[in-house]
């Protein structure tokens, strides 16, 4: 399956917005949460999720980067 760079970038965008939704969420909610092992788990939580945002964001720069015209520089 082949995978345009224009397509990469538009994915890596919703990736993106997806985990950062998660990530979001997960240190908000930690107001809450009043054990602290649960406390302790949800930040591992929310920490992974903008990890992964994290990641789509450097594989949607890197997406970018391809698609860009370099004669037009």
């Amino acid at each position: 399956m082949n995978v345009s760079a224009k397509l990469a970038v538009i994915m890596a965008v919703i990736f993106t917005a997806f985990c950062l939704g998660f990530a979001v969420t997960g240190f908000l909610s930690l107001r809450e949460i009043t054990d602290p092992q649960q406390a302790s788990d949800a930040l591992g939580f929310a920490w992974f999720w903008a990890f992964l945002a994290l990641v789509g964001v450097v594989f949607g720069v890197l997406s970018w980067w391809i698609m860009r015209d370099p004669e037009k520089e």
